[in-house]
This record gives C-alpha cells, structure tokens and sequence, in this order.
C-alpha cells in the first residue's frame, strides 16, 4: 500500500499576531461577525463560490476559523487595518481538509470587504503571511487556489511572488459537479522562490 506523504506543522500555544506598516493579521473576535455575515451575502464577495452564505453557515465558518488558530497558533487570521477597518476580512493560511492531487499542503487565502479593495491590504498581508509561513513554519512551500477567472485573485498571487502549475488543475470535491466553477487551478511558490522574491520588493 502507497504511504500518504504528511506535513510536520509547527504549532504555537497562543494566537500569532502579524503587523505590517498598513495592517494587523490577529485572533477572531465576536465582533466581527456582523461584518463577516454582511460581507458573505454580498454577491460581489461571493462571486467565485458557489453562492451567498446564509448568517448562520458564515458564523460557523469563522468559528472553524477561529478555532483553527487556537488550535494551531495561526491560520485564516481577521485582517484589522488599524484606524480605518476594524475588520476587513481575513488572510492567512490553512490546511485544506480534503485530497487533492497536490496534497499535503498549506493553502494561502485571502477575503476582503469591497471597501478594502484595491488598497493593497491582501497584497500586503499575504506577503505578512508567506514570511511566516517560510520563516516560523519553515514549510517548503505554500499553495493558492482559484477558479480560472478570478482575475483579482491571480494578480495578487502574481505580486507575491507565486507561479501556477498548469499541470495541477483540478476539481474541487467540495464544489457541485454541475457548477461552472468546479475546475480550479494552483499557484504555489517554493522557500526558494520566496526568498528570491522577497529579496526584491
């Protein structure tokens, strides 16, 4: 029988904060929920999934959330943009709960607030996240995922610094077989090329 290779995680026993000049990546706080709720029945936030989230399926998902950082240390932390955002989303890391093709993994993600696009606050908090995903947790790489018209999103990836590998597009098991967003594809980005990126911006 075939072994399933895994990942060894480095884990914290309290929640990480990150800071960057703009924003603060930190625990969820049950404040930031009504924001939450609002912005995952906002169909511009939900465009590339497969629908709105009701108030109840958004709360327990950042309840997962939440918990995944306590259990770990870090995770999908909420984004804060101290003095203008209280909450605007959240980015981070996670470790997708189903198999793919490109498994074992850390996935970065991010989901913002319109108001907080095209500020470059998902920009600058995936870079936040990547230094400690290869500083902190020394993993030998970090994976995105999207669907093949999530413009948005590969533009980010492409800023910091992440390659899609073509031959890793796959269906995701979590999205309907009759969806038009079934298909998606993988960005990823090695320590090496981190490094080599970071040493540039």
């Amino acid at each position: 029988m075939k072994s399933v290779p895994t990942l060894v995680l480095r884990t914290y026993p309290a929640p990480i904060e990150l800071r960057t000049p703009r924003v603060l990546l930190r625990q969820w706080k049950d404040s930031d929920i009504d924001a939450w709720a609002s912005m995952n029945a906002d169909p511009q936030v939900r465009l590339y999934f497969p629908g709105l989230l009701s108030r109840a399926d958004a709360q327990a998902e950042a309840e997962r959330i939440r918990a995944a950082i306590a259990q770990r240390g870090w995770g999908l932390w909420a984004l804060e943009v101290p003095g203008v955002h209280a909450f605007a989303g959240f980015a981070g890391l996670s470790v997708p709960g189903y198999e793919a093709p490109w498994m074992p993994a850390v996935e970065i993600g991010w989901r913002l607030m319109p108001t907080a696009w095209h500020k470059g606050y998902a920009t600058e908090a995936a870079m936040a996240a990547l230094d400690f995903a290869f500083t902190r947790l020394e993993l030998p790489q970090v994976v995105a995922l999207s669907v093949p018209n999530n413009a948005p999103s590969h533009h980010v990836m492409d800023r910091i610094g992440m390659v899609r590998d073509a031959a890793a597009d796959f269906d995701h098991p979590r999205v309907p077989d009759d969806s038009p967003l079934k298909r998606h594809i993988l960005h990823r980005i090695s320590a090496k090329q981190w490094r080599g990126h970071a040493a540039q911006v």
